[in-house]
């Protein structure tokens, strides 16, 4: 069940992300942090600001910029490394992965490679755009779930509000100190593509935060992990976005790495 828990709140990511990537593509990046943030705390109660919540903005503010630069086919998979952080605490707590495990996280890595890399015109290989930015906001939501983890011990819900009230301030301050005005912009369709963003990632995070109650966080993490595989196939229905081949192998390798890692 929880584990069924953990892909729902997959699902709900990718179509987050998928939203908050078209609207990033319309109006800045703070307009759909600030909104869809404040949207997604509006469904839990608030509590002081959680250090998960700092992480996990600054992750979905690298995520969306990606989105907005790059192909989602490479940004949205590359930023599912996010789970080796969460992997990384599981050991401390003496819960080392599988070798079956292991293998999963090595051909994550190899997938990652092959999909942020692109052969230049020289022959030289260079990074993909946005991929810079996917790692980063893989290291942010890594910072994220382990935080939600810690605080959801208690409560989910309490987790989530205490991340959400973080985001919406820390978004809104950065907006305030860069003069970025918060209105969006008038590109049709774009309020409520950063208002659905901002339900199903709250939606995925109070189901993650239960998940993670009841199996260990690291298998939770790279269930989580596995929203990427919504993002890019709405990617390509709605925006027609292709990839190479080297690139969808790379995507498989990744996914099929993150499966291993959640059944080890």
């Amino acid at each position: 069940m929880a584990a069924l828990l953990a892909l729902a709140g997959a699902a709900c990511w990718g179509v987050g992300d998928f939203c908050g990537g078209i609207a990033s593509r319309r109006t800045a990046v703070l307009v759909v942090l600030a909104i869809s943030q404040g949207v997604g705390l509006a469904g839990v109660p608030l509590l002081p600001a959680a250090a998960g919540g700092a992480a996990g903005v600054l992750g979905l503010a690298a995520l969306y910029r990606g989105f907005a630069i790059g192909a989602m086919g490479i940004v949205a998979p590359i930023s599912a490394a996010w789970p080796i952080a969460p992997l990384a605490v599981d050991a401390a707590r003496g819960i080392v992965p599988s070798t079956l495990q292991w293998l999963g996280i090595g051909l994550v890595i190899v997938g990652i490679v092959a999909l942020s890399r692109e052969g230049a015109a020289t022959g030289r290989a260079r990074l993909s755009a946005g991929a810079g930015l996917a790692l980063l906001a893989a290291v942010g939501f890594g910072g994220f779930i382990v935080g939600l983890d810690a605080g959801a011990d208690e409560s989910a819900n309490w987790a989530v509000a205490a991340a959400r009230a973080t985001s919406v301030t820390l978004a809104v301050a950065i907006a305030l100190l860069t003069a970025t005005s918060l209105r969006p912009t008038r590109s049709r369709g774009v309020l409520p593509l950063i208002v659905a963003c901002g339900l199903f990632d709250t939606g995925a995070n109070v189901l993650v935060a239960i998940a993670s109650n009841r199996i260990p966080v690291g298998v939770v993490a790279v269930l989580g992990a596995l929203y990427p595989i919504l993002t890019v196939v709405l990617a390509r229905i709605v925006l027609g976005e292709r990839l190479s081949r080297g690139k969808r192998l790379g995507g498989v390798v990744a996914l099929t790495g993150a499966a291993l890692v959640a059944s080890g």
